[in-house]
């Protein structure tokens, strides 16, 4: 039997039909479902005519992380303690450095601070357990002591996640889906951790290496689903995951921007979405733009579009420019402020 994938056409903006469905308990609605078949045309349906169970994970509001819920856009400050990020590698290495920025990015409206200290940028090399620990334990030790902002550590390790979790890290977020390490779902389940479950395709030393798709949107669906399946069994509660769809981790431009234009097919998950695009290789590229700092406009018109489609937290170098135009947007869309 061929497998249906369910797309809601999503809209936003006060005046809305009174048969519309809010969209995950947050600030979209729609009306109508693209409904998807693996080499067949697409049907468009009342949202009424799906089955039950798929509205319900399209509509039921996402459970909070701790103190942070999804009724409206979040956004998670990027914090890269690594000598050699694609953005910002080697500005704030150490743990004063790392406490000012975050302390700035706090300020500035972040939601959660991702400390990572592995760059997974394409190329990269793998980080040896204990300098990784080295560089993230201490800073989050720092953060958590001045801070009481929500602190995810971005690891694929588990040793790494034990000391950041034990220096005052509250989530793990791991760029790999859990697949690298065995042991680090079995310890978010332990130690009930909220994760961020990301799809990539391959390492980061070789996952841009002509990366290849039956259907880009369709295969990362279908991996995700997978990997919230495997979490759950391991677990962690599906109110405790939310699912990135790994823009730029093993994706031609031409991949990107069709997950893009699908990131509402990631609501049927019934997880929260996490979109990571700021300063990213396909928006330099498109915005014509020669360095990662250049392109900070064109990451805020990209994570837009995504708020657009119901992403709930946004993972951004920018917060301050981020959160200037979360506010315009949502001023002008409903029309008051």
């Amino acid at each position: 039997m061929t497998r249906h994938y369910y797309r809601p056409l999503v809209q936003y903006g006060p005046i809305r039909p009174s048969d519309a469905a809010t969209l995950a308990g947050g600030w979209c609605w729609f009306t109508q479902v693209e409904i998807i078949q693996r080499g067949q045309p697409s049907r468009f349906v009342p949202a009424a005519r799906i089955p039950s169970d798929v509205l319900h994970k399209l509509t039921a509001p996402r459970a909070p992380f701790g103190p942070v819920s999804f009724e409206q856009p979040r956004l998670m400050g990027i914090l890269n303690v690594t000598p050699d990020s694609f953005s910002d590698g080697g500005r704030f290495n150490g743990a004063a450095v790392a406490l000012k920025h975050a302390k700035d990015m706090a300020a500035s409206g972040a939601d959660i601070l991702d400390v990572g200290g592995e760059s997974t940028r394409p190329g990269a090399v793998e980080v040896p357990r204990e300098a990784e620990v080295a560089r993230t334990a201490p800073v989050i030790a720092a953060v958590r002591d001045a801070l009481s902002t929500p602190i995810s550590i971005d690891t694929r390790k588990a040793e790494v996640a034990i000391a950041a979790l034990d220096a005052g890290a509250d989530f793990v977020n791991d760029v790999s889906g859990f697949s690298f390490d065995a042991h680090l779902a079995p310890l978010c389940a332990e130690r009930e951790v909220p994760v961020f479950v990301m799809h990539s395709k391959g390492l980061p030393e070789t996952m841009q290496n002509a990366p290849q798709y039956d259907d880009v949107a369709l295969d990362v669906y279908d991996y995700l689903e997978e990997r919230v399946s495997a979490l759950v069994n391991a677990g962690v509660p599906m109110e405790r995951i939310i699912v990135d769809p790994g823009i730029g981790f093993g994706k031609t431009i031409e991949h990107n921007l069709k997950l893009m234009t699908h990131l509402s097919l990631f609501h049927s998950l019934g997880c929260a979405i996490l979109l990571g695009v700021s300063r990213k290789g396909f928006v330099r590229k498109i915005g014509a733009v020669e360095t990662p700092h250049e392109s900070a406009h064109g990451s805020v018109a990209t994570a837009l579009a995504g708020v657009a489609q119901g992403v709930q937290v946004l993972r951004v170098h920018d917060v301050a420019e981020t959160k200037q135009a979360l506010r315009l947007w949502r001023a002008a869309t409903e029309g008051e402020y």
